[in-house]
C-alpha cells in the first residue's frame, strides 16, 4: 500500500491481523498497555519482492531475509 504522497506504507496491511492477534502474540510479561505500544510491520511489505530489506541502527546496516521457508534472518 502506499500513501497520498506515493510512498509506501510498511504497516499498511496491519488491519488485516485477526481480532485478538495482539492479545496472544506479544512478548509473555507485557501488559496490554504496553503491548498496545509496540509496532507491528508485515515482514513481507518492508522486505518487498526481492525478500530482502536493510535496515539501520546507529551506523550500522543489516540485512532482514525472508528464507524460502517462510523464516526471517537479520544479519549484520
Amino acid at each position: 500500500m502506499h500513501n497520498a504522497e506515493g510512498v509506501q506504507n510498511p504497516t499498511a496491511d496491519v488491519e488485516d491481523v485477526p481480532d485478538g492477534w495482539r492479545k496472544t502474540h506479544n512478548q509473555p510479561g507485557l501488559h496490554a498497555h504496553q503491548a498496545a505500544s509496540i509496532p507491528l510491520h508485515c515482514a513481507e511489505t518492508l522486505t518487498g519482492t526481492d525478500n530482502l530489506a536493510h535496515i539501520r541502527l546507529n551506523d550500522m546496516i543489516y540485512t532482514l531475509r525472508i528464507t524460502r521457508g517462510g523464516k526471517l534472518i537479520l544479519t549484520k
